[in-house]
C-alpha cells in the first residue's frame, strides 16, 4: 500500500495547478505531474494511470473556456474526439502489458523523442496569419496516431497537437491550441476509463488534484484567449526548451546511479 503524507499530496495538487495551467496553454503538464506522481512512490503504470485521473479534468476546463470564446471548429471536433479515443484506448491497453521495470527507461527514451520533436519542428512562415481546413483524414490522422500515443505514454501530447495542426493544418497557435483540447480530452478520458477499470488509478491522490487541474485549466484557457497567438507559441517554445533540458537532467541522473 502506498502512502503519501498531506505536505505530499498538497505538492501534487500544487503541481496539478501548474500543470493544468500549462497544458491548456501549450500541452506538457504531464512532464510536471507524472514525474510529481512517481516522486511520491507511485509505480510508472500507477503514475500514469493517476494523472490520467485528474489531467481529463483539466482538458474539460479548458474546453469550456475556448468554448466560451467561439475558438472551436464544431465539425472538425466531431470527427477527431471519436478517433483520439480509439487511439487512446489501445495506447492505454498496450501500456498495461508491459512490466513496470521495463516501462521506466522506455519513458525516458520517449521523452527524448518528444524533445526532439517538439524543440526542432519548424512552423512555416506565415502559417499563422492564413489558417485553413485541412484534409478529413489529416485531421483524423493526427487525432488517432497522436491519441495513440496519449493513451500510452502522454507527457507532450498537447504540444505534438498544437504543433501538428499549426504545420499541417495551418491553423494560428490560439485556434491549434483551443482544438488540441478537443483530442486531448478524448484521449485523456478513454484512457482514463481502460486505467479505472484495471484499478491501477490511485483516486485518493487523483480527486485532490481534480479541482487544482481544473483551476489550472481554466487559468491557462484565459491566459491564451487573452495574450493571443504571439503568446500561446511563445509559451509552446518554452515548454519544448523545458523538455529537452528534462531529458537532459535524466539522462545525466541515470548515468550517474
Amino acid at each position: 500500500m502506498i502512502h503519501v503524507s498531506p505536505l505530499e499530496t498538497g505538492l501534487l495538487c500544487l503541481a496539478a495547478y501548474v500543470a493544468g495551467a500549462l497544458d491548456a496553454i501549450a500541452g506538457g503538464g504531464g512532464l510536471i505531474t507524472v514525474p510529481a506522481l512517481l516522486a511520491v512512490g507511485l509505480p510508472p503504470h500507477m503514475a500514469l494511470a493517476t494523472n490520467k485521473g485528474q489531467s481529463v479534468w483539466g482538458s474539460g476546463a479548458a474546453i469550456v473556456r475556448y468554448a466560451r470564446a467561439g475558438l472551436f471548429d464544431r465539425r472538425a471536433a466531431a470527427l477527431s474526439f471519436p478517433l483520439a479515443l480509439a487511439g487512446s484506448a489501445a495506447g492505454a491497453i498496450l501500456v498495461l502489458q508491459l512490466r513496470p521495470d521495463f516501462l521506466r527507461p522506455l519513458i525516458l527514451v520517449l521523452l527524448v523523442l518528444a524533445a526532439g520533436v517538439v524543440a526542432f519542428s519548424r512552423i512555416r512562415p506565415g502559417a499563422e496569419g492564413s489558417p485553413r481546413r485541412g484534409s478529413p483524414l489529416m485531421l483524423g490522422g493526427i487525432a488517432l496516431l497522436i491519441g495513440g500515443y496519449d493513451g500510452f505514454f502522454g507527457p507532450g501530447t498537447g504540444t505534438f497537437l498544437i504543433t501538428a495542426y499549426v504545420v499541417l493544418l495551418g491553423l494560428t497557435f490560439r485556434q491549434a491550441t483551443a482544438n488540441a483540447k478537443i483530442v486531448n480530452f478524448g484521449s485523456n478520458l478513454a484512457a482514463l476509463i481502460v486505467f479505472a477499470a484495471q484499478g491501477v488509478v490511485v483516486w485518493s491522490l487523483a480527486a485532490p488534484m481534480v479541482v487544482a487541474q481544473m483551476a489550472g485549466g481554466w487559468t491557462g484557457a484565459h491566459l491564451a484567449i487573452r495574450g493571443g497567438s504571439r503568446f500561446v507559441r511563445l509559451v509552446v517554445f518554452i515548454v519544448a526548451l523545458a523538455l529537452v533540458a528534462k531529458v537532459a537532467y535524466d539522462v545525466y541522473a541515470t548515468r550517474g546511479q
